[in-house]
């Protein structure tokens, strides 16, 4: 039997909602319009048609639900969705920028550039050819990254001259801050640097030369022999030992013409590179004392030779093989290297104790007299060092004092005496005081030692003749008197006898009255170039005579023959701390009895000891 059919309940179309299962978003209203036309009263009946859903309107998307469907949870945009779209916005910002900057830096970036020097000014300038004077180049490898070397022709005479020294220093950190630009993309101002500071972005010039960069010198393990007079350095030697991995050059030669600044820094390079582990060779091609075999002896062999003259650079300071000289005193020995040395926890003289062990070990291992003058100085130092001894049972031998004064050119720092010197009576008045603190209360009755201080000596050391001379020295010795500057009024009496082992300077038309000036020093020699007076300076650029270069070593070998014996001989010193030769004593006596023990007494004011001066 059929299922029946009931119809007696109704609904009309009003009230008829229709959803499809397969979309909860969608639904079907019927339209106001059509609320009148019903459906079919029955199956069967005739009424029946299809028009009420033909005429109605088309299906639209309705508004979401306030409460889901079927369980499905209503699709919301959260904040990652958000984040991950500003996060690709910003990437193609970034690689639109690196693109157009990439473009226009190629755009202007060359392969080879360097700078002229105009006026204060300098220039970079590109080409594609290296110039033919010393400068720094910009180069750039093979895989389009700018670098910066430092180009010095290869028959460029060794050493260059001094002022082209530094300008390389000056032009070094022009190109280096240009560069450095350029890799950054944005101009930076100048950042102050450590001492020991590695620019990434240099390149040495034996690393340039292997990548094809700079030409390099062909048949580099055949050369024998190079420019310029290095010391130590021998023809044969080249074939057999190998090129030192890192190496420290000092150039002798400097328009300076005292020698007493040339030591201290002489010294304190040579100490500068024990601490780094280079090795040491010293240049004399140009020095305006002559040859320094006839000074010093040579300084200690090295296990290697030297490089390639232009591989020789003198900056920056981590170059492979560097160049030290007077005219690069000031990056070599400048602010940059106080502040990498100067021990801040210290106070007043004590933060120079590594600067003072630098000099102390260079003059350890260089201040060698030559043979003859070494023997001199020897048997020097055992006669005074004879004089000061006392028999037993004395308690107490006498006391050497070396007295330094230095005239001349140089003035004391102290105020009251900046534009004249320190009066004579001052050295004499120090000395006496020493004598008494040190004998005071030590004799046999605890009262004062009158033998030790009668059989204590003091040897004076000065670049003025009159000094020793002077009634305030009378009785004083000197520190040596195997050549001896002449004053004027001595120079009719100077000329040595027959079998005398004295070897006096005389000049016939230059005494030394009130001490060393450097025009006298370059005019020596030159007759016809002798400054009117003292003050004034002579061409320092004219090549030396034979005659000058024999006068200038005498005046020389006088003074470093004065520092060795009150150095070795003095049990304590006094001196004025402006003179460069009173800082070189307090090297040679040493840091304990220099400084801690209080041994070297300064009496230019209240200064302290200094070493290099730039």
């Amino acid at each position: 039997m059929p299922p029946h059919l009931d119809l007696s309940t109704t609904y009309t179309h009003a009230d008829m909602i229709l959803s499809s299962r397969n979309s909860p978003r969608l639904s079907l209203r019927r339209a106001a319009s059509y609320t009148n036309d019903r459906g079919p009263m029955s199956s069967t009946s005739s009424r029946f048609s299809f028009n009420h859903l033909i005429s109605s309107p088309p299906p639209s998307p309705g508004l979401p639900a306030l409460v889901p469907r079927h369980g499905k949870l209503a699709p919301t945009r959260s904040k990652r969705t958000y984040l991950r779209g500003l996060v690709w916005l910003l990437g193609v910002l970034v690689i639109l920028y690196y693109g157009f900057s990439r473009l226009q830096l190629d755009r202007s970036k060359k392969q080879v550039g360097w700078e002229t020097h105009a006026g204060d000014e300098y220039e970079m300038v590109g080409d594609s050819e290296l110039p033919n004077f010393p400068t720094p180049v910009v180069v750039t490898d093979k895989r389009g990254r700018t670098k910066w070397t430092v180009s010095i022709p290869l028959d460029a005479t060794f050493p260059l001259e001094p002022h082209q020294y530094a300008e390389i220093c000056t032009q070094n950190m022009e190109v280096a801050s240009h560069v450095a630009d350029m890799h950054a993309h944005v101009h930076r101002p100048h950042s102050h640097y450590g001492y020991y500071h590695v620019d990434p972005n240099f390149m040495d010039v034996a690393v340039a030369e292997e990548h094809g960069l700079l030409p390099g010198p062909k048949g580099k393990t055949s050369m024998k022999a190079q420019d310029g007079s290095v010391v130590g350095e021998y023809a044969d030697s080249l074939i057999i030992q190998e090129v030192c991995e890192t190496s420290m050059t000092f150039v002798l030669e400097t328009s300076n013409a005292g020698l007493g600044k040339t030591l201290m820094m002489l010294w304190t390079a040579y100490g500068l590179a024990q601490k780094e582990g280079r090795a040491f060779f010293v240049d004399d091609s140009r020095w305006a004392y002559g040859k320094y075999t006839n000074f010093f002896m040579p300084p200690p062999s090295q296990m290697c030779r030297p490089p390639p003259r232009h591989e020789m650079l003198p900056c920056p300071h981590h170059a492979r093989h560097l160049v030290v000289s007077a005219a690069t005193a000031v990056h070599t020995f400048g602010g940059a290297f106080n502040e990498e040395f100067e021990d801040a926890r210290k106070m007043e003289v004590y933060r120079q104790k590594n600067m003072f062990d630098f000099a102390r070990a260079g003059y350890e291992a260089l201040f060698h007299l030559s043979d003859s003058d070494q023997n001199y100085v020897e048997n020097r130092v055992s006669e005074l060092t004879s004089r000061t001894l006392l028999d037993p049972p004395e308690p107490q031998n006498g006391l050497i004092i070396g007295i330094h004064v230095r005239h001349g050119d140089r003035h004391p720092y102290e105020f009251q005496y900046r534009d004249s010197y320190v009066p004579l009576e001052r050295y004499g008045e120090k000395a006496r005081d020493i004598l008494h603190q040190t004998f005071n209360g030590t004799g046999p009755n605890g009262d004062e030692n009158m033998a030790a201080e009668m059989r204590s000596v003091f040897i004076v050391a000065s670049d003025d003749p009159d000094v020793y001379e002077s009634d305030e020295f009378s009785h004083a010795s000197r520190a040596q008197e195997q050549i001896r500057l002449a004053s004027k009024a001595a120079l009719g009496g100077s000329q040595p006898t027959a079998g005398s082992a004295i070897r006096k300077f005389v000049d016939e038309t230059v005494g030394w009255e009130g001490g060393f000036f450097s025009g006298m020093f370059w005019s020596l020699g030159k007759p016809s170039s002798i400054p009117v007076n003292a003050v004034a300076t002579p061409d320092t650029k004219l090549p030396a005579t034979e005659e000058a270069i024999r006068l200038r070593e005498l005046v020389g070998r006088a003074y470093l023959m004065d520092l060795a014996v009150l150095g070795k001989a003095s049990d304590q010193i006094v001196c004025t701390v402006s003179s460069m030769g009173c800082k070189l004593l307090a090297v040679m006596m040493g840091w304990e009895n220099a400084i801690v023990k209080g041994r070297w007494v300064n009496i230019d004011g209240d200064f302290e000891w200094k070493g290099v001066a730039w």
